[in-house]
Formats: structure tokens, sequence, C-alpha cells
């Protein structure tokens, strides 16, 4: 071989090799019968080989949540008719926490028949792909947003949305079902202040409007609200934290936690056995 030939041989193998590292890589294949949970990126699922959630009898102060959520959970592991679910409301009160521990409870009694599937806040739009690839399994997923929001201006994603919810072309297929948590107001649309008349008033009366905020909303067959403890509600969730670890504490520290942190919520009682159980050296 002489060095022109060498020479070629050495540019192709480059050429090669910068070709496969432009190439995408190829799609990760995803087992998706036998976990209980998993993430989705966008183009591929991260399996999960457990749910991380509090055991459900220790959420509390949402009993009437509690009982809504795992209810419908449950049907739809079971094959019933089951609702896509809003989970809206106060900070820390427990939505998400509470969207897991449901799950789990229901995978207890039927582990290979219902998968959780949390999607990634920045592959919202990938969703699509992820409802075709679900839906050639014969097992059934709960698709988790956590958090979920749109700017002021997106008109597009709260459309896309009520379009998975209700029956446009890339609607989710019949073995998946949307548990989503918000603070509601974060994702109405609001069009009433876009149809203005020449005179700059809005020809919707208020009924209207609010019926309008309401539009995505409403796509959901079960919202559930989530509100701020009562003092008594708060107490209850701290004790019921610290009981099990054989910890003490007054009521009035605990409700100046909460002070501190601008609301009385799980995730301000829970935080408060944290520091309890830090000061007397035990762990969690």
């Amino acid at each position: 071989m002489d060095d022109d030939q060498a020479s070629d041989r050495d540019a192709l193998r480059r050429i090669a090799n910068a070709l496969e590292r432009l190439a995408p890589p190829a799609p990760v294949t995803t087992n998706w019968r036998t976990q209980p949970a998993y993430v989705w990126d966008g183009s591929n699922a991260r399996e999960l080989d457990k749910i991380t959630a509090p055991n459900l009898d220790k959420l509390r102060g949402i009993d009437r949540q509690k009982e809504r959520v795992l209810e419908n959970i449950d049907r739809f592991a079971w094959r019933k008719a089951a609702h896509d679910m809003l989970l809206w409301g106060s900070r820390g009160m427990g939505k998400s926490a509470l969207i897991r521990s449901a799950t789990r409870r229901v995978q207890d009694g039927a582990p290979m028949a219902l998968g959780l599937v949390q999607v990634a806040p920045d592959a919202l739009d990938t969703i699509p792909e992820l409802f075709s690839r679900l839906s050639e399994e014969r097992r059934r997923f709960l698709i988790f947003i956590d958090d979920l929001g749109f700017a002021e201006e997106d008109t597009v994603g709260p459309r896309r949305l009520r379009s998975w919810l209700e029956g446009g072309v890339e609607a989710r297929p019949a073995n998946c079902r949307l548990a989503v948590t918000s603070n509601r107001r974060a994702i109405l649309v609001r069009q009433a202040n876009e149809q203005s008349t020449d005179s700059g008033e809005s020809p919707l009366n208020r009924r209207d409007a609010t019926d309008d905020k309401l539009a995505l909303a409403d796509r959901f067959g079960l919202t559930v609200g989530f509100h701020p403890c009562s003092k008594t509600d708060y107490i209850e969730i701290v004790r019921a934290y610290a009981d099990p670890l054989e910890l003490t504490f007054s009521e009035e520290e605990a409700l100046e936690w909460a002070m501190q942190r601008g609301q009385r919520s799980g995730r301000a009682a829970w935080q408060f056995v944290v520091e309890i159980a830090g000061r007397a050296g035990k762990r969690i």
C-alpha cells in the first residue's frame, strides 16, 4: 500500500468516525412490562425498580383526597372505567406524593397491572411518541406530569393537553391515563382578554369568562383540590411523622417552624421532624 492509499483510508476513517458522532444514539429498548416506574426523557425511558414515596397512611390531613385518588388508580389498574386526574392547590400538601404513594399501594396488590411513567419537564412535546410506544403494550400506565404550568403567552401547550385528553389525533391510548399536579390557576387558558370589542370591552360576561378559564381543567374527569392545613391538621401531620421515631416536640415550636416558612403543610411538617430528629441525634 502506497502513501496515497494509506492517507485516503485515514481520511475515510475520520469521516466515518465524525458521522458516527453526529448520528443520534440508537433508542434504548425498554421493558415496559416489569418495572413499577419509568422516567421518560423525550426519546427514551429510564427504568426504576421502585417508587420512592411515603407510606400512604402517613399522608395526613388529606383523607378525602387520598380516598378519591386511590380509588381512581385502583379502578384503572383493574381495567375499570377511570378518569384522568388533576391534583391542584396549595404547595407542600402532598399532591405528587399522593400520586406516587397511591400507585405503590395499588401495585402491592397487582404489581404487573400498572406502571407509573413520569414525564420530564422538558419532554412534554414528545408525549405523543410516548403514547405511541405504550399503546402497543397490554399493561396499563399512569402518565405522571408533576408541577405543570404554562407561560401566560403559551396557547399551544394547553391546546395540545386538551387534545390529549379529549380525542384529538394525538389523544392518549386507552391503556393510559394522565395524572397532573399543578396550581390549577397556572394551567387555565385565559382567552377572555384576547376577545374584545372595538370599545375595548370584553364581549364575555363574568360567567362566560369563568367558564373559559376552566376550559382546560374541565377536561379532567377527576379534579382534586388541596388547601392549606388548619393548625389541628398540621400538628396531626407532625405527630404522625414524629411518633414512630419516638420524638417529642412542642406544638408552639412546630407552629413557629411553619410560620417561618410561610405555610402550614405536610412538607413543612416533615421538615420540622427532620430538624428535631437531627437535634436528637437520630437517623431517618
